[in-house]
């Protein structure tokens, strides 16, 4: 019945735990991983961090990590300061959390919140891939 009731995270950017950064690497790192998965859209590099646009006619696809987040309030609320997301103001957020539909790489769909990027991506360079590498 717990698989069930649990709820997902899709990230394809810092948030994945091998790109996190200091300030929020703790609270990732006790995250369990689900598995590995895209969603289709576009990847842009926006220089610290990439940003997502989620477009399901898009040829192209956002690979990234489902994480399982525990049933604490604190945990998500943590998250949405970190990516700049206000849930009284979604529109003015710089990304905004949504719930999307993963592919996960063994086939299976599952549903997750992903952080979408929020703006006009305008001048951005798009990743073709799809695959965020954080610079060193």
């Amino acid at each position: 019945m717990h698989a069930i009731m649990a709820e997902h995270l899709f990230v394809y950017g810092t948030l994945q735990p091998d790109h996190a950064p200091a300030e929020i690497a703790p609270l990732l790192h006790g995250l369990q991983e689900v598995g590995t998965g895209h969603v289709r859209g576009h990847l842009y590099d926006l220089g610290d961090y990439p940003g997502a646009i989620v477009d399901p006619a898009a040829q192209t696809q956002v690979h990234g990590v489902v994480l399982e987040l525990p049933n604490d309030p604190a945990v998500l609320s943590a998250l949405d300061t970190y990516e700049g997301f206000d849930p009284a103001h979604p529109r003015s957020s710089l990304f905004a959390r949504t719930r999307i539909r993963v592919q996960l790489s063994d086939g299976q769909q599952i549903e997750a919140w992903m952080y979408a990027y929020n703006r006009d991506p305008r001048g951005a360079t798009r990743i073709a891939d799809g695959i965020y590498r954080r610079q060193k």
